[in-house]
């Protein structure tokens, strides 16, 4: 099967790594994967050497050379979730799905990987399905969360589904709320910020439930586009010292009410997010 693709904006001599990311994730997102036919496609369109697209290909844990299965499983083997149990629960996974970490179930229904931390440590042992956090996982919970997969945990009831809860955050310079309860998404407040990108500003408005990648931005922003966001009260760019697991954008920090850190990706785009409930992030 011929596998075409178009490139993200920005052409030869102008594409810059951003691009390429975004151009990879639009591939991986249609495939499960990143085709070998495709990055020559992406190195010949975009001016890049073949060996800079792989290098980006290989560097970020986001990206996969081989097919993946239908749903992927990620277990947390880092320093907290180690201690609590992490790898006991990553040979129970192995053992129910009959395969070794980094393997692909025969029918292509499940990938499995160990990953060194998925910024969560408080909340370990943490396994990711399809991008649903598992906080606290017992052996006894295994066979129901994998389950859970084979139905869909794509469809989400964000009333009723436990794997995803309300935050409510405040600027980590000022520490004045960010909520806003006059727009709602989700059902929920919004957590409201400025955003800068180019020479556009206007107001961003994120879901305040975890879990939720709902937004809603007062002008379009490209996919793959990094932005600047400030804090509408004191006017202060929310930047911490962090960088996304996924794609190496900075990440936003906001304080979580009752005690707690989060951290979105400044990518448009990019689901990465890094949660603390204690604190500090590991990530």
């Amino acid at each position: 099967m011929e596998k075409e693709i178009s490139l993200h904006p920005g052409e030869t001599g102008e594409y810059h790594r951003g691009n390429l990311i975004a151009t990879l994730q639009k591939i991986q997102s249609k495939y499960g994967y990143l085709p070998q036919e495709n990055l020559r496609q992406v190195a010949e369109k975009s001016g890049l050497s073949l060996t800079d697209v792989y290098g980006v290909a290989t560097f970020y844990r986001a990206f996969s050379l081989k097919p993946r299965g239908k749903h992927l499983v990620s277990v947390c083997l880092g320093t907290a979730c180690h201690v609590r149990g992490g790898p006991t629960i990553a040979k129970e996974i192995e053992r129910q799905l009959g395969i070794r970490a980094g393997q692909t179930t025969a029918d292509n229904e499940f990938t499995l990987e160990v990953v060194n931390c998925l910024g969560a440590c408080a909340m370990g042992p943490v396994v990711v399905v399809d991008g649903h956090y598992f906080s606290s996982v017992k052996l006894s919970r295994v066979k129901e969360i994998l389950e859970g997969a084979r139905k869909g945990y794509d469809r989400i009831d964000y009333e009723t589904d436990q794997r995803v809860f309300p935050l409510q955050v405040s600027c980590a310079r000022c520490n004045h709320s960010l909520m806003d309860p006059r727009h709602l998404l989700d059902g929920l407040p919004v957590i409201r910020v400025t955003i800068s990108f180019n020479n556009s500003h206007g107001r961003l408005n994120l879901s305040s439930l975890y879990g939720s990648d709902k937004t809603d931005a007062e002008f379009d922003i490209p996919d793959g586009a990094v932005v600047q966001m400030f804090c509408p009260h004191c006017h202060a760019e929310l930047i911490g010292g962090a960088v996304c697991p996924e794609c190496s954008a900075p990440m936003v920090p906001m304080i979580v009410k009752g005690g707690g850190i989060v951290q979105i990706c400044s990518r448009n785009g990019c689901k990465g997010h890094l949660l603390d409930m204690g604190g500090t992030i590991l990530g």
